[in-house]
C-alpha cells in the first residue's frame, strides 16, 4: 500500500523565556524536535547543533536499516556536541532532549532521549481513537523502580544528549504506519502544560497538519506560555 505523508511544524518562544532554545527539522523522511535544556549554558546552541548534525540523514533508507541509520544519526549529533565543547570550553554542560521519527514507506522508527515526546493517534480502525505516547520520558520518576515509594524524587532528566557516552543512548521504537495515523512530536512546552485530554481532542479533530499544529501551540500559550513550545504534526494517508 502506498502512503502519502503531509506534515507541518511550528515553534514559539512562549511568554516567559528570553529566547527560544527549541530547534526542529521537518524533512521528507526525517522529523526531529530538540529542546535545549533550560538552566544550562547555551541550550539553544545544543539543540541547533544536534539538528544541523542529523539533517544529513534525511534520505530514503531500506526499512530493515531504519533503526541502525537513526542510531548513527544520534551518534553523529552527540559527536557534534562534543566538538563544539572542544572548540569552546565555555559551552561545557550544554545539553538537549531529542525526539525523532524516520520513515520508509509504511515503516518508521521513533527515537527519543529526554522528555520531548512522540504521540500516535490512530484515527482509522481504532474503536476509540485513543492517543498513545510512543516515547518514554527519561526522568527519574519514570526510570527508578518503585518510584511512587521514594519521597522527594527529583523530576529532572536522567538522560539527555550532551556529547558524553555514559547513559546517553536513545530509545528506538519501531512503528508501522497506517492510513489515518497522526503522529505528534513535541517539546515539553506542550506536554508539561496542556492536559493530555486537550492534546488528544485537537489531534482527533479535522484539519490539516498546519491547522492542528497552530491549535496546539495556541493551547500552550493559553496555558501561560511558560516554556518554549515546538510541535511537528505528521498525517498519514493512502495514496
Amino acid at each position: 500500500m502506498a502512503l502519502t505523508i503531509e506534515a507541518a511544524s511550528r515553534t514559539h518562544q512562549g511568554l516567559v523565556r528570553k529566547r527560544n532554545e527549541d530547534s526542529h527539522s521537518q524533512g521528507q523522511w526525517l522529523y526531529v524536535v530538540a529542546d535545549g535544556l533550560g538552566g544550562h549554558v547555551a541550550g539553544d546552541v545544543a539543540s541547533s547543533t544536534v539538528i544541523a548534525a542529523v539533517q544529513a540523514y534525511d534520505r530514503a533508507v531500506d526499512p530493515d536499516n531504519l533503526a541502525d541509520f537513526l542510531g548513527r544519526a544520534i551518534h553523529d549529533a552527540s559527536e557534534a556536541l562534543r566538538r563544539k565543547v572542544r572548540e569552546d570550553p565555555k559551552l561545557a554542560g550544554m545539553g538537549t532532549t531529542f525526539v525523532a521519527l524516520l520513515r520508509s514507506g509504511g515503516h518508521a522508527v521513533v527515537a527519543n532521549v529526554g522528555d520531548s515526546r512522540a504521540y500516535l493517534i490512530r484515527r482509522h480502525g481504532s474503536p476509540d481513537n485513543a492517543m498513545g505516547q510512543i516515547s518514554e520520558d527519561h526522568t527519574y520518576e519514570h526510570l527508578v523502580a518503585g518510584a511512587e515509594e521514594v519521597s522527594n524524587l527529583p523530576e529532572k532528566l536522567a538522560r539527555f544528549l550532551d556529547g558524553r557516552d555514559d547513559g546517553r543512548s536513545a530509545d528506538l521504537t519501531p512503528l508501522q504506519l497506517q492510513p489515518g495515523d497522526r503522529v505528534l512530536l513535541c517539546s515539553d512546552g506542550l506536554s508539561s502544560y496542556v492536559p493530555h485530554e486537550q492534546v488528544q481532542a485537537v489531534l482527533d479533530s479535522d484539519g490539516s497538519p498546519g491547522e492542528i499544529a497552530d491549535q496546539l501551540v495556541a493551547l500552550a500559550i493559553d496555558k501561560g506560555g511558560h516554556d518554549n513550545v515546538t510541535v511537528i504534526v505528521i498525517d498519514v494517508t493512502e495514496g
